[in-house]
């Protein structure tokens, strides 16, 4: 903590109830580079503070960053009060808005009555007031209990700090205990894990053994089972686990010896506690519970609402039909059709069936039922999607503005909550989601929160593709529940002439392989090699590609895997020379190991929805500048121009060669999977299924063929353990 500043906070002009702070201090006095340009001038600074007073001086550690959106600030890591010396700045601080009810007069005669030592004189006992003219023994008390308590905050986290916790979580803790936070570090410090979001077991266990904590302690052993509750439910998509997976991995972890029946009881006391959910065999944590709860209790109401029949569809659809200069089959009128007459409606389908095609005659059949105009469509009608570039997708086949599920429910960063949610819900009457086999049980839970209960919801997505990359497959279960009203699309559209792409994927999902996958074909071709050659290949087929003008945004290599010799980083390392070599006239960062080059391709990893980015989306390094001495990296987001700064990169990643679990959503119109097959575990059916969906014009497979043989074979997938079809079903009769 090299760096800090010294001053005065000026103003607060950002405070959560977490914590964290935006205002601007004046700066008196710094150590650090860059910093004496601020000198007796102003900064804006943003962190998280038990507490913090206008006007009052403070010694802020941190460092300069520059924000995408707002500039320059300085991002405090650590902080100390400082109480004032001179008489004038003891009379200004007695004065302040701290102290309620004492005024300069007041201030001043308490300065003058007890001299050079008057705070500490206060702090030992607030009877030294009572000399003061007209000073009550309540308003002392107030005095010395106010002055004692901004003098124990900050003594208190960096107490907290000393014991191991960061500043952001210090401020955390003791923001939420307040004065009792020490009693509770030495009562039950595992009560934060359940109270305060963000801070893990791991780190709490870490510190608590530090602290000589029993090891066999009831408190210790609950808050490991709920650890490893949410563990079980992360690694496996599970909403529930079984008795068994829950004992292996709480004994294995704490490697304690603990009995079936002290496990039971604890176990009961969680239940009792309401923290965990048992049902039969079925171990919930609470939270899980109630999102699928929520999940089948808001489908179910909506299924059971009245909707009333139209009696001029067909020729309303037929009507649309000549307009768009398209004809839809039986399966596609039925679709449109009962979009309208239902509440609640799935529309599945594998790719080339029409799914998306049909989604702008819906929105254009609804607008002309409801009688809508542009100018409240937006206010109506919400076409969503799990990421970004799914939600682009939307808007291109259907002109109407998409946006990301996580977007218009506001989504809150920092806080991990929705704007939009249960006391504050959209007033939208027909939601549209793609992509639905990517969205998982608390995501759309949280959106149903978000809705009122006489919306309509059009689910659109293929249920042969991957499951959510979080718990639960919502899509998958609503499906088989057989509840709810489901339209599955079989017929296929778009496929052009020559075309086998499209046939391949109905034949990787029936796991029914025919004779030409072998043979090479217009727009595809299985290069068949040993899995060491398979990287040199794929480097010639991304020459050659890149020879016949293709943009090095259309050509996409998904691979199932990071590590090995043909995982995503060593392939992404090896292409990033063939399609943005070195070279005097670019600029390059070093940023974890990973070389980022001005005209690279990279993949937003997760969503960040301070830049406008979301999770999957793709985009080119355009810049790499300095800014006040900081590193400033401008990514080209599809022509949204975005500033990163150099810490925002642990959530980019170089995309030449990407996951397929990150494809979802998209399309490219080269697509090259290695196949190899060392990938393993890797290597089954719903996987590839969805790698080759993502393929628009051509699709190249190179390496074994008895990987590719025995992904399409093996449809074995960890089964997910949930409660959707379940509870739906009860709820429903």
């Amino acid at each position: 903590m090299n760096n800090y500043i010294k001053g005065t906070v000026r103003e607060i002009f950002y405070q959560t109830d977490k914590g964290y702070m935006v205002g601007i201090f004046k700066v008196k006095s710094f150590e650090g580079k860059d910093l004496e340009k601020y000198l007796n001038r102003t900064i804006t600074f943003t962190g998280i503070f038990p507490e913090l007073s206008k006007n009052a001086d403070y010694i802020l550690y941190g460092e300069l960053i520059t924000h995408p959106k707002y500039g320059v600030q300085f991002n405090v890591t650590a902080y100390e009060k400082i109480l004032p010396e001179s008489n004038d700045g003891i009379i200004n601080y007695l004065s302040s808005n701290i102290f309620s009810g004492v005024g300069i007069k007041t201030a001043t005669k308490i300065v003058e009555r007890l001299g050079d030592n008057v705070l500490d004189i206060i702090l030992e006992d607030y009877e030294a007031l009572l000399i003061i003219p007209n000073m009550t023994e309540k308003k002392a008390k107030k005095i010395h209990e106010t002055l004692k308590s901004e003098s124990d905050s900050y003594k208190t986290v960096i107490k907290l700090q000393n014991i191991g916790f960061n500043m952001n979580d210090a401020s955390k803790i003791y923001n939420y205990y307040k004065e009792e936070t020490l009693n509770l570090i030495e009562g039950n410090i595992y009560d934060i894990i359940e109270k305060i979001a963000g801070i893990s077991f791991i780190t709490i266990d870490k510190i608590a053994m530090n602290l000589d904590v029993d090891k066999k302690s009831d408190k210790r052993i609950e808050a490991c089972i709920l650890y490893i509750m949410l563990e079980l439910c992360l690694k496996n998509g599970n909403t529930y686990n079984e008795l068994e997976d829950i004992y292996i991995g709480v004994t294995n972890y704490l490697n304690i010896n603990l009995m079936i029946e002290e496990f039971d009881y604890y176990l009961l006391n969680l239940n009792k506690g309401n923290k965990i959910i048992i049902e039969s065999a079925a171990y919930y944590l609470k939270d899980y519970f109630d999102a699928e709860k929520n999940i089948a209790l808001s489908i179910s109401k909506l299924n059971n609402n009245v909707s009333f029949p139209y009696n001029n569809l067909d020729k309303l659809i037929t009507k649309l039909e000549r307009k768009n200069k398209i004809k839809y089959d039986y399966q596609q009128r039925t679709a449109i059709k009962e979009s309208m007459e239902h509440n609640f409606l799935i529309i599945t389908g594998g790719p080339g069936t029409g799914k998306t095609t049909i989604l702008k005659t819906m929105v254009s059949l609804y607008k002309e039922i409801k009688e809508i105009t542009n100018e409240n469509l937006i206010e109506t009608i919400a076409l969503l999607a799990p990421t970004g570039r799914a939600a682009k997708r939307i808007k291109e086949t259907t002109g109407i503005n998409a946006t990301t599920i996580h977007r218009f429910l506001k989504w809150n960063k920092e806080t991990n909550e929705f704007a939009v949610n249960i006391n504050n819900k959209s007033l939208v009457k027909l939601v549209i989601i793609d992509e639905v086999s990517m969205i998982d049980t608390f995501l759309l839970s949280n959106l149903l929160y978000g809705l009122n209960s006489n919306v309509k919801i059009i689910m659109v997505g293929d249920h042969n593709q991957l499951p959510s990359v979080g718990s639960g497959q919502v899509l998958q279960d609503l499906i088989t529940s057989n509840m709810v009203p489901v339209i599955e699309l079989n017929n296929l559209y778009r496929q052009k002439e020559n075309s086998y792409i499209i046939n391949l994927a109905h034949e990787i999902k029936n796991g029914d392989l025919s004779d030409e996958w072998h043979l090479k074909q217009e727009d595809y071709n299985f290069i068949e090699c040993e899995r060491n050659q398979i990287k040199d290949i794929i480097v010639k087929l991304c020459q050659n590609a890149i020879e016949k003008k293709y943009a090095v945004k259309d050509i996409q290599v998904l691979v199932p895997m990071y590590k090995g010799i043909n995982g995503i980083d060593q392939i992404n390392n090896t292409l990033q020379d063939v399609f943005n070599p070195k070279s005097n006239d670019k600029k390059e960062i070093i940023y974890r190991d990973q070389v980022y080059r001005e005209n690279d391709k990279v993949l937003q990893a997760k969503n960040n929805n301070d830049l406008n980015i979301s999770n999957g989306d793709l985009g080119t390094i355009k810049k790499i500048s300095k800014n006040d001495g900081k590193d400033i990296i401008t990514i080209d987001f599809e022509g949204e121009l975005v500033d990163y700064s150099l810490s925002d990169l642990e959530d980019v990643l170089i995309g030449y060669a990407i996951s397929i679990h990150k494809s979802q959503g998209s399309e490219f119109d080269i697509v090259i999977i290695p196949m190899d097959l060392s990938f393993n575990r890797m290597l089954y059916r719903k996987l590839i299924y969805t790698a080759i969906t993502r393929t628009k014009k051509s699709l190249l497979l190179v390496g074994q063929k008895e990987a590719f043989v025995r992904s399409v074979k093996n449809d074995f997938e960890t089964k997910r353990k949930t409660s959707l079809v379940k509870m739906i079903k009860t709820m429903s009769i």
